[in-house]
C-alpha cells in the first residue's frame, strides 16, 4: 500500500515524511511535491585521547594551529559550580568556526565542506552541555512525565493533503535499509525507506522495541520533539557555534574532535560506517548501526559521540550562506544564534534546522561529514534512525529558541 511521506508540502504548511535530509551525502534526491512514497521519484540532484600534547582545555600556539585557523583561546574563569547530572562545562572562549577546503578531498564525493567557508572567528560563553546524546531512558522519562506524542507518531492530518485517502496517512519515519548488493551512490532511496509505524519507541518498525537499547541515543526524534525534550528538562539545543566549539575540546584547525588521524594507531575513536557504502557494515568498530553513548573516547571537553552515531540537531536556521554573513559582518561574533530564516538553495521553499557530528553512516566513500567542522542540515519535521540530539544549559536562565 502506498503511504504518505513527510516532506512533500501539505496544504496547510505541514511536510510529509522525507528522505533524511543529512543523509550521509552531499548529494541528496528532492522529494518535494510528492504526496505517496511509492509512486514514481525523480532525483534531483572513548577513555580520553587528547591529540598529542593537547589536554582538556589546552590551547595551542600559532605553530601548531593549520591556516587559515588561528589558536582557540578558551575562557579561563571556572565552572559556576558543581555540573548538573550528565553534564560537563565547556568553558567558551574565542575560536575559529568552519573548515578549510583541502578537507573537501577527504571525501570521494566532493562538496562536504562547502556551506562551512570561509573560517570565521566566534565567541561563545561558557556553557553547560550534556556528556553524551540523549538516551532513550530519558526520553523515556519525559514522555512519562508528560505524555508526550512525538511527529512520527502522530498521523497527518486528512485536511493538510486533499486527496489523499485517510488510510494512507498513517505515522512513521525513515529507516537505513542497507541493500543486498552495491546500489548507485547517486539515489539515496537505494538505501533509505518510509516505515509505517517507525518511531522512538520502535525504531526500526513493528516488532522492534528499546529491550537492551535504554542507553542507545534516542533517535526518530524530529526538531519539535527536541525542543520539548529539552524545555521539559530546563535546557536548550546548542547553537551551530556553540556545537562546534564544544567538539573541537580545546583544538583548533583539526579535522576530527580529537585530532588530525580518523584512527590513531588504528584504535577507532568514533562510531562510522566501516566497510562498503551502503550494502555492507562490516562493524570494524565494533558497532553495526548505532551505538549505546560513551562507547568511544571523550574529546578534551569530555564529550562523547561529537563525530558519528547520530546526527544531533542545533538550535540555528539552515543557510548554506550563513558564515559568509558572519564574515561580512566582520569583527568577532559574539554568541551568534544563527540566521533569521532558512535558505537552502536546493529546495528554497523548505525551512531546514542544523545538524552536526555526522552519524554511523558516515565513510569517506560517500559523506565525511563526521570532520568537526563540517556541517549537516535537516526539514524540521523530519526523523530518521540516524538523527538524535544533545542540549545544553547556559549560565542563568534557560533560553529556548
Amino acid at each position: 500500500m502506498p503511504v504518505a511521506t513527510r516532506g512533500a508540502k501539505a496544504a496547510g504548511g505541514r511536510t510529509m515524511p522525507r528522505s533524511p535530509e543529512s543523509a550521509d551525502s552531499p548529494r541528496r534526491p528532492s522529494w518535494k511535491g510528492l504526496a505517496l512514497l511509492g509512486v514514481a521519484l525523480a532525483a534531483t540532484g572513548l577513555g580520553l585521547w587528547w591529540g598529542g600534547a593537547f589536554g582538556p582545555g589546552a590551547e595551542a600556539t600559532s605553530a601548531d594551529v593549520p591556516p587559515p585557523f588561528r589558536p582557540t583561546l578558551a575562557n579561563a574563569a571556572p565552572p559556576p559550580g558543581p555540573p548538573p547530572p550528565g553534564m560537563v562545562w565547556i568553558p567558551g572562549g574565542e575560536f575559529s568556526l568552519g573548515s578549510d577546503l583541502a578537507s573537501d578531498s577527504l571525501c570521494a564525493l566532493p562538496g562536504t565542506v562547502r556551506d562551512a567557508q570561509p573560517i570565521v572567528r566566534v565567541h561563545v560563553d561558557g556553557f553547560w552541555m550534556d556528556r553524551t546524546e540523549v538516551t532513550n531512558a530519558q526520553f523515556a522519562a519525559f514522555v512519562r512525565a508528560t505524555g508526550y506524542r512525538t511527529v512520527a507518531e502522530t498521523a497527518p492530518r486528512p485536511e493538510d493533503f486533499p486527496g489523499v485517502p485517510p488510510a494512507d496517512l498513517v505515522p512513521g519515519s525513515t529507516v537505513f535499509t542497507p541493500p543486498a548488493a552495491p546500489v548507485d551512490l547517486g539515489d539515496c532511496l537505494g538505501w533509505w525507506r518510509y516505515q509505517p509505524g517507525a518511531n522512538w519507541r520502535q525504531p526500526e518498525g513493528p516488532g522492534s522495541d528499546l529491550r537492551g537499547r535504554e542507553q542507545y541515543p534516542v533517535v526518530h526524534v524530529a526538531y519539535a520533539d527536541a525542543v520539548a525534550y529539552a524545555t521539559w528538562a530546563e535546557k536548550r539545543l546548542p547553537t551551530e557555534a556553540e556545537w562546534e566549539f564544544a567538539a573541537r575540546g580545546g583544538l583548533a584547525g583539526r579535522l576530527y574532535p580529537w585530532g588530525d588521524e580518523l584512527r590513531p594507531g588504528g584504535r577507532p575513536m568514533a562510531n562510522l560506517y566501516d566497510g562498503a557504502f551502503p550494502w555492507r557494515d562490516d562493524a570494524a568498530d565494533g558497532h553495526a548501526g548505532v551505538a549505546p553513548v560513551g562507547c568511544f573516547p571523550a574529546n578534551g571537553y569530555g564529550l562523547h559521540d561529537m563525530a558519528g552515531n547520530v546526527w544531533e540537531w542545533c538550535g540555528d536556521w539552515y543557510r548554506a550562506d550563513a558564515y559568509s554573513l558572519l564574515a561580512r559582518a566582520g569583527g568577532v561574533a559574539r554568541n551568534p544564534p544563527g540566521p533569521a530564516v532558512s535558505f537552502d538553495p536546493a529546495e528554497p521553499g523548505t525551512k531546514k534546522r542544523v545538524q552536526r557530528g555526522g552519524s554511523f553512516l558516515c565513510t569517506d566513500q560517500y559523506c565525511t561529514r563526521y570532520l568537526v567542522g563540517s556541517r549537516g542540515k535537516g526539514e524540521e519535521s523530519t526523523a530518521s534512525n540516524h538523527v538524535g540530539f544533545r542540549c545544553v544549559r547556559p549560565v542563568g536562565p534557560p533560553a529556548g529558541r
